[in-house]
């Protein structure tokens, strides 16, 4: 039976590979998502404090307050820069203090200050927050002084500043790493489940809907070939491709964009091999029950893309809400996340894995055996 299965997988991988579309989608748009996620979300995070340029055009009557706005704007993680009026105008974040600055602030006078920012998106949110936090921790700064009724000058700024700090917030990294999972490191991996995902629940379940449709599933059932080879064989075949597919996006995510996947590559590979064997069967098992190809393609793309979303392949599930963290550590998708992260982010021990790996593997044989009972050859 096992080499009735062997052959039936080889045979199966070759067709597989042949198609073009299943070329593009194993070995070309992996690399075109990793370009363009990982350079979008590069620099959201990690690396210490975030250092941007900010152009100032602050009047000689701003006053001292408007240095302290300056002071709180460089502990923000910005460096300050004062060019002429050419170079302001074509600065991408520029933030204008108005005339008499302080002397309106004392004197209870509305005040404005004109923060423009080009482009728009998550970045322009976070720069508008950071400096948001910078105007309104001056204004705290004053509330106090004139709480203890100290007159609000630069002198009182400064012996504020110098007062000991009563609640300390204590950072530090989860893991050996500083940095959080970005940029490529939260793109590569991420993309690498979800195109597994994907494929296998696309080409792998079309594949069997039109060998059925074309009665080639029941000339198999016709060869001595028992139904578990037949079974075994297709989700060898299956399983196969979802390992090529893995080890080419490992590859191309460490040659090309030097992907760093940690000091266990082992259990990664481990963890990313158990769940190749588990999307296999998911695959398989839509073919199964699909009825044409269109249905197995609607129902693929459609929990692809879900589970994708909420197993943290699209965003590191670490920003997201205790309840939607909770929720992918019983998907497929977020369980091989979790245990990537762990690896390859947070660099634990391998043994940190192994749940990840249990649990992959035990769902792999729950859905193996409802494949195998519910396979038809026509």
């Amino acid at each position: 039976m096992l080499r009735s299965a062997l052959f039936i997988a080889r045979k199966d991988v070759e067709y597989l590979l042949r198609k073009r579309e299943t070329l593009l989608w194993v070995f070309v748009m992996p690399i075109v998502f990793f370009y363009f996620i990982g350079t979008t979300t590069a620099g959201f995070g990690g690396g210490g404090v975030v250092v941007d340029r900010v152009a100032v055009r602050v009047p000689e009557s701003a006053g001292f307050l408007a240095d302290a706005l300056l002071e709180r704007l460089e502990a923000a993680g910005y460096r300050i820069e004062r060019p002429d009026s050419a170079a302001f105008a074509a600065a991408v974040r520029r933030l204008e203090v108005p005339p008499h600055f302080t002397d309106s602030i004392l004197a209870g006078r509305p005040v404005e200050l004109a923060f423009r920012r080009r482009g728009g998106g998550i970045a322009n949110e976070y720069d508008v927050f950071r400096v948001r936090r910078g105007t309104y921790g001056v204004l705290a700064d004053m509330a106090l002084l004139r709480l203890d009724e100290t007159p609000v000058t630069a002198a009182g700024l400064d012996s504020l500043a110098a007062l000991p700090r009563h609640i300390q917030v204590d950072v530090r990294p989860a893991g050996r790493r500083a940095e959080p999972p970005t940029g490529f490191a939260q793109a590569i991996p991420g993309t690498m489940v979800m195109f597994t995902l994907l494929v296998m629940l696309t080409s792998g379940a079309v594949m069997l809907v039109v060998e059925r449709r074309e009665g080639m599933l029941r000339r198999l059932a016709a060869t001595p070939i028992p139904r578990g080879g037949v079974v075994l064989g297709k989700w060898l075949g299956r399983m196969a491709l979802g390992i090529v597919q893995i080890g080419f996006a490992m590859l191309a995510g460490a040659l090309m964009f030097r992907m760093d996947w940690g000091p266990h590559l082992g259990m990664v590979l481990a963890v990313m091999i158990v769940y190749a064997g588990f999307v296999a069967v998911l695959g398989l098992l839509l073919g199964t029950l699909a009825r044409s190809e269109g249905q197995a393609v609607g129902i693929g793309v459609l929990c692809g893309n879900v589970l994708a979303a909420l197993g943290g392949c699209w965003w590191p599930i670490e920003v997201t809400p205790q309840w939607m963290q909770g929720l992918a550590l019983f998907l497929p998708t977020g369980i091989a996340m979790d245990a990537l992260h762990k690896l390859v982010s947070f660099q634990l021990a391998a043994p940190a894995a192994l749940p990840h790996v249990a649990v992959l593997a035990a769902a792999g044989l729950v859905a193996g055996w409802a494949a195998a009972r519910l396979f038809r050859y026509q």
